[in-house]
This record gives C-alpha cells, structure tokens and sequence, in this order.
C-alpha cells in the first residue's frame, strides 16, 4: 500500500477511535429520516379516521364487516367461494373510500416523497462535512451542522443529475437491445441477436457504474473544495486522473464492503438476525467509507491533518465508551424527570387509543393475537441479537428524528404506546402475556422513554437553535451527548435482549 493510502486509512482509524460522538450523530440521523418521513402518512391516516368517523361510514363498515367471515374461503380448493367472500368486502370498501380519503392517501405519498428529498441532501450534506472537519482536526458536529446548511442544494443538484444520467443511459441500453433483438430475430438469426443484446446490456451495466464512479467523489468536492455542482465534477475527474490508484483503491473497498455486507445480511437472515444489519452499516460501514473517500480527497489537496490515534488499546476504549453511554444516560434521566413523565403520559394515552381502536376486533379469530404462536421456533441466541438490533435501532432512530421538533419522537412514542394497548387488548392468554413481558420489560421499556425523552429534548434544543437561542457549539454538544445517552440504552436494551431470549420465554411455563 502506497504512503497515501496508508495515510488515508490511518486518518480513519483515528477518527473513529477518538471522539467518536463527534461524527457518529449523524450517521444515525440519517437512519432516522424514515421516521421523520412517517408522521406525514400518519397524520394524514389520523385525518382520514377523523373523517371516516365524524362521517359514520366507520362505523358503516364496520357493521358491513360484522357480517362477513374473516377467514376466506381457499381460492384454489372453492374459487367460486372465494370470488363470492370478495364481492361481500365490496361494500366495506366503498365505505372507506371516498374522494377525501383517497386525496389524502395522494398527499400523504407526495409528502412523503418531498419530504425525503429534501432531508437526504441535508443530512449527506451534514454527514460528509462532518467526515471533513474531523479529518482536519475540527470538531465534525459543528463542521457537519453548518456544511447541512451550506451545501444541501448542490447535494440536491448532484443526485437528480446522476438519477437523470441513469435514466438516460438505462433507456438508451433499452432501446439499442430491442433494436437488436428485433433486427437479428426479422433476419432470422435470434441466436446472433440475444448475445449483442447480452453485449448491449453490459455495456450498459458499465456505462452505469463508470456514472456512479463519476459522482461518487463529486459530493466530496462539494465541501473541500467549495465546488458548483459541474466544478465538482471537473474536480473528480482531475482527482481520478492525479490519483487513480486511491480512486481505484476507494472503488474497490465500497464495492468489496457492500458485498461483504450482503453476504452478512444473508447470513444473518437465515439466522433471523436481520436487525443487526443496519446497526453495522449505520455506525461502521457507512462512516467509514465517507471517510475514507474523504481522507483520499484531502491527501490529494494536502489538506488532511487529523487527530492523533489514542494511546489506549481498543478494548480500553471500549469499556471506558460503555462506561462513559451508562454515566451519561442516567445524568440525562435525573436531569430531565418531568420530560420523563410526560412521555409516559404520552404513552399511556398510545396505550389507551391502541386498547380502545382494538375493541371491535376481540374475539375474532383472524385478529388474535398470541404469544405462544409469536414463540414457535425460537432460538435463545439468535433471538436476543434480533431483538437487541431492532430495539436500539427503534430508540436510535426514535431520539435522532426528534431534531426535527420533537415530532417524530412524539409519533413514536405514540404509535408504540398504541400498538402494545393493540396487542394486549387481542391477545388470546393477557396472564401469559403478562408474565413473558415482565422480566425484560422492566428495562426495555423504560429504555424506549428515555429514547423518546431524548427526541424531544432534542427537537427543543433544534428550536433553540433556529431562533437564535442556542449557540451552534452547544447544540454540538447536545447531539454528542445525545449520542452517549444512546449508548447507555444499548447497554439497557441488550440486557433487556438477553432476558427476552434466554429467560422470559420459559421461566413461567411450569407455572401456566
């Protein structure tokens, strides 16, 4: 490896390994832009529920449904019965939907979609301006925070241009295969005319990868060099030109990574541990190839000076960042004790409109829920690791999306509250029920307010910020901090995972 390289590797072991919580925040905000994308759907089904009662047409279809079996018949073993179960859910339908409910359906996926286009760029934005500052010897938060702000439009600008080039290329490949197929086929050689459409579609594949080559350094560019969105581009092509062997060495790393991560995803899929997946790419993968990529980009300007690689082992560091989430965590939860009330309230009042919404729906069979049924097939270990990767994500993503407003930490808290009061008012054994929760939840549930809690200290601290009341450094600090708070309820939650595997599945049985 080249001294370039290896200075460039080098820089992102030291970032990673000192100061952590001054890059890692914003790589899970980029997690949690789903959840903030969701309150727009959920606001507008609320809506919808408001209309469809206030109108009676719930309540209509619900009488509607009373009078039809839930279980359908089997299409192949009775098609005629099947047909006729299908033409009875006709009025149930029309019930629900009307010319409003089908506008706010359009509103809610447009939302949704604009939404996301607009946070993407902002928290890639945030993300590798961060990656910068770090790799100079800033603090990256502050660095990220103002680079969200400076360059999301040109973000905005580089990814619709590289989808429209896709786009371009994809239809052209399209065209040039058809044309040949049907060619050789009208000359009667269809053999002749598969393999140029084989050769054809390769070339395309390659075409698509050299535009994906293309504009993976222009985002870079972007914040280093301070670059329009077609200076950039220039810029990436003079950078692939000095450097090739780094260019070739980042391209093959990212290539090699994702496929890396595949292979693991599918691996842990066949173990049904899919959840772990993200967690890796979120606080691993990602980071480190933005930095990387970075690091490269700055060798080549001479503008890379990053931290110094602590002195301690990295099993040292470990514990001591362990040591410093669990401090951390509970500092936030005695300092903030009424935010802490206040969502349990909120999940209280979730839990109420779950029990209530689910009321028409006991007893009936279709809608029953189980415990024993959800326990088939459980394996101890793999169970735990699924259930710790979901839950950390859940609160990462739940305390991360709280930045805009406390919003989305609200809908959460919410939307969890409601589907436990779901599930518990459907299940089939509540006793049973009862005693499989309790041993790990008595963690994992004060775990999930404290994420809550945090969201919404965040959103305030957000709101702070754009009015003018909050320094940019303080912020900074409070998303770092969010970060170690989120750290002591990994600890709480893989405690808790532990228990939901090993423990809360069996200890009752000898006594149910």
């Amino acid at each position: 490896m080249s001294r370039s390289l290896s200075d460039a590797v080098a820089a992102v072991v030291a970032v990673f390994r000192r100061r952590p919580g001054d890059l890692l925040p914003l790589y899970v905000l980029g997690t949690a832009i789903p959840a903030v994308a969701r309150v727009v759907p959920f606001f507008t089904a609320a809506v919808a529920y408001l209309h469809l009662e206030t109108t009676g047409r719930l309540r209509a279809a619900r009488d509607e449904l009373a009078g039809i079996e839930t279980t359908p018949p089997d299409p192949e073993a009775d098609p005629a019965a099947f047909e006729a179960w299908t033409e009875e859910l006709v009025p149930v339908v029309e019930q629900l939907l009307t010319p409003t409910t089908g506008a706010l359906a359009a509103a809610a996926v447009l939302g949704l979609v604009l939404l996301v286009i607009v946070l993407v760029p902002i928290v890639s934005a945030a993300q590798l301006s961060a990656c910068y500052g770090r790799l100079r010897g800033e603090r990256g938060l502050i660095a990220g925070i103002a680079g969200g702000r400076r360059y999301a439009l040109r973000f905005l600008a580089l990814y619709v241009l590289e989808v429209v080039l896709w786009i371009v290329v994809i239809a052209s490949v399209g065209a040039v295969v058809a044309a040949l197929v049907g060619g050789f086929s009208f000359a009667g050689a269809p053999l002749a005319g598969a393999l140029a459409a084989l050769l054809a579609a390769l070339v395309g594949i390659a075409a698509v990868a050299a535009v994906r080559a293309a504009f993976a350094f222009a985002p870079v560019a972007v914040v280093v060099d301070d670059a329009s969105v077609f200076g950039s581009l220039s810029a990436t092509a003079s950078f692939v030109r000095a450097r090739p062997v780094g260019a070739a060495f980042y391209y093959v790393i990212a290539i090699g990574s994702t496929v890396a991560l595949s292979t693991v995803a599918g691996a842990f899929a066949l173990l049904e541990v899919a959840s772990l997946v993200p967690v890796l790419s979120t606080l691993l993968l990602l980071p480190a190839l933005d930095l990387l990529k970075t690091a490269l980009y700055c060798d080549h300007r001479g503008r890379l000076t990053p931290p110094a690689t602590p002195d301690r082992s990295v099993w040292a560091q470990f514990r001591a960042g362990l040591g410093r989430g669990w401090g951390e965590m509970w500092s936030f939860v005695r300092a903030t004790p009424l935010l802490h009330a206040a969502v349990v309230a909120l999940a209280l009042v979730g839990f109420w409109l779950g029990w209530r919404a689910a009321a028409p729906f006991v007893g009936v069979e279709a809608f029953e829920a189980s415990i024993s049924g959800r326990l088939e097939g459980h394996v101890p270990p793999a169970a735990a690791l699924e259930f710790f990767g979901n839950n950390w994500m859940v609160a990462l993503s739940t305390a991360l999306s709280g930045i805009a407003l406390a919003v989305p930490a609200v809908v959460s808290v919410l939307f969890n509250g409601a589907f436990f009061g779901i599930y518990a008012r459907l299940e089939a054994d509540p006793l049973e029920l009862v005693a499989f929760v309790v041993p790990h939840g008595i963690l994992e549930i004060p775990a999930i307010f404290i994420a809550g809690a945090l969201g919404i200290y965040l959103g305030v601290a957000f709101w702070r910020r754009l009015r003018g009341r909050l320094p940019r450094v303080a912020f900074a600090d409070d998303l770092e901090r969010a970060f170690w708070v989120l750290v002591g309820v990994g600890i709480l939650l893989a405690v808790a995972a532990a228990i939901e595997g090993f423990v809360s599945p069996y200890y009752y049985q000898p006594f149910l």
